[in-house]
């Protein structure tokens, strides 16, 4: 059989069982035909054969992003940015929000995200009042870089029905000053609740989905795990957009919302749609929930108070047996289950949750998820491992929240994203970038895995490096094994999905310091090239 494509002489990392190094690949259609010598794939070349000298360049399995949001980050886009540079101050940002207010007609929302109170130089929020002076005419709301809450003017609270008497819902804070009066700022449900107001229209979603894919596949990812969206209708645009074709990128979408998750997750559940149902662009991932919250806010549920605070141990969003309740009972009717957890109280109850559901009904391969799994101390690796819980933390998190993380947890920053530790006890965990939160590069993301530096070059739990293979294989077959897919992705082998990426360098020759800067020339996704950098740019 002849080939469609051959790339040749280049630096073939497989990510097999044995982590071998080929020099050439043969694709055929949308499968790997072979992968070995160049010598030997010479047999399927043939009329018509594309032959590529990748010239020592490496080519890699597809990028599989374990967990980000998609839509989230695509609808981002449509907003300002406060990780603009420019965005260095509250006055700055205001002065941002009131151009936007200036071209935006009277009633519709202005929004900005990324905001981070530590990187502004007034080191704290804008208030509801500096909000106001901007315009009252427009909701406004800016989201926090961590996702998890954000600061709304009078106008957004009052459309959201979030007024002075307002009962904190479960889970979250409406802030008010020592006057009673409101702040602007919500945290976690409380600010989950506001996206439900400040929604999106199709036609914006649909954009976001567009833009969104654009850039993932500029880096190499191939597929996502869809960490949670808006609500139905983003989860329904999705998977329209896979099955006409327009979204390229393949989909593992978790049962998960992140406006009222528990409801959500019960909905798709009584519909009875399960983990698993779907095709190779677009599948049921596991059930969802939050537990608690944001590593940077901070508001992670913790067993001792943080360092910078210590009467402060976090949110709970729901207590053990509410999770139960609804995770439990998704275990028993076949469901992989996830949550997010951050902290080590909120991992901790997880775990529990897993032993009940495993002890009441016993199931093999069941590859239940951890999302995030932050503070993961020695013994909570030790009930992973035991339960044959899958963790997915997130490599890029210390390059840019580094700095706070030592701040807020001393030195429990020694087991966060522990990857060595993971690796070490035999835990397998895959990599997710948690998109927008921060970057979605995943060149970031290896890069950090491997040196383990804040971006200010500050080491961040060094005993937590792990080799660059190790950081490779947490970003492509184990990813592939947490959606249960490794028999038809996550490496380059034969008979395999031809979901590749081909790099701008010999990544195994380029120094660890340098790994962040690796462009991606090519991204195939099924057999189809769907982006080639060239001289004069992206196409």
């Amino acid at each position: 059989m002849k080939a469609d494509i051959v790339f040749v002489n280049g630096e073939v990392i497989t990510v097999d069982k044995h982590d071998s190094i080929q020099q050439a690949l043969a694709v055929k259609a949308n499968k790997i035909l072979a992968v070995g010598s160049n010598a030997a794939l010479q047999a399927f070349v043939g009329e018509g054969t594309r032959v590529v000298d990748l010239k020592g360049k490496s080519l890699l399995p597809g990028i599989v992003d374990a967990h980000l949001h998609l839509v989230l980050y695509g609808v981002f886009q449509l907003n300002l940015s406060c990780k603009d540079p420019k965005v260095s101050s509250i006055d700055a940002l205001l002065a941002k929000l009131k151009a936007r207010a200036s071209k935006t007609p009277k009633g519709q929302w202005v929004r900005a995200w990324g905001f981070n109170e530590r990187t502004i130089s007034e080191k704290r929020y804008p208030t509801l009042q500096e909000l106001d002076a901007v315009s009252t005419d427009h909701p406004i709301v800016i989201t926090r870089t961590c996702g998890h809450m954000g600061v709304a003017n009078s106008r957004a609270l009052h459309l959201a029905s979030i007024h002075e008497q307002t009962i904190n819902p479960q889970g979250g804070i409406i802030e008010k000053g020592t006057d009673g009066k409101l702040t602007g700022r919500l945290i976690e449900t409380a600010y989950m609740r506001m996206n439900e107001t400040a929604n999106y229209t199709p036609a914006e979603l649909q954009q976001a989905i567009s833009i969104a894919q654009q850039h993932f596949i500029q880096t190499g990812i191939t597929s996502v795990h869809e960490a949670g969206t808006f609500d139905q209708e983003s989860y329904r645009l999705l998977q329209l957009a896979s099955n006409t074709g327009d979204l390229k990128i393949r989909i593992y979408a978790m049962i998960g919302a992140l406006n009222d998750c528990k409801q959500f997750t019960l909905n798709m559940m009584n519909a009875g749609v399960v983990t698993g149902t779907g095709n190779e662009f677009f599948k049921i991932g596991p059930a969802k929930l939050f537990t608690d919250g944001s590593s940077t806010g901070p508001t992670i549920a913790t067993r001792e108070g943080y360092t910078s605070n210590t009467e402060d141990r976090g949110i709970l969003y729901y207590s053990e047996d509410e999770i139960y309740e609804v995770l439990g009972e998704a275990h028993k009717r076949g469901y992989q289950i996830t949550v997010h957890a951050q902290g080590d109280r909120a991992i901790d109850m997880y775990l529990n949750v897993v032993e009940q559901a495993l002890q009441e009904t016993p199931r093999n391969n069941h590859r239940h998820r951890i999302e995030h799994a932050g503070i993961s101390s020695p013994d909570l690796q030790e009930r992973m491992k035991k339960l044959g819980v899958i963790p997915v933390p997130n490599p890029p998190f210390p390059y840019e929240f580094g700095e706070s993380y030592l701040h807020n947890y001393g030195a429990r920053a020694d087991f966060m994203y522990p990857a060595r530790d993971f690796i070490d006890r035999g835990i397998l965990a895959a990599a997710g970038s948690d998109a927008p939160i921060t970057t979605y590069n995943p060149w970031v993301g290896i890069h950090t895995a491997v040196n383990r530096r804040i971006n200010t070059g500050r080491p961040f739990g060094n005993s937590q490096k792990i080799s660059l293979l190790e950081a490779i294989r947490m970003y492509t077959y184990n990813g592939a094994y947490a959606s249960f897919e490794e028999t038809i992705k996550g490496s380059l082998e034969a008979g395999k999905l031809a979901d590749l990426v081909v790099l701008d360098r010999s990544i195994l020759n380029e120094s660890p310091e340098k790994l962040k800067d690796i462009k991606v020339e090519w991204t195939m996704i099924d057999g189809e090239l769907v982006f080639e950098r060239t001289k004069t740019g992206a196409h």
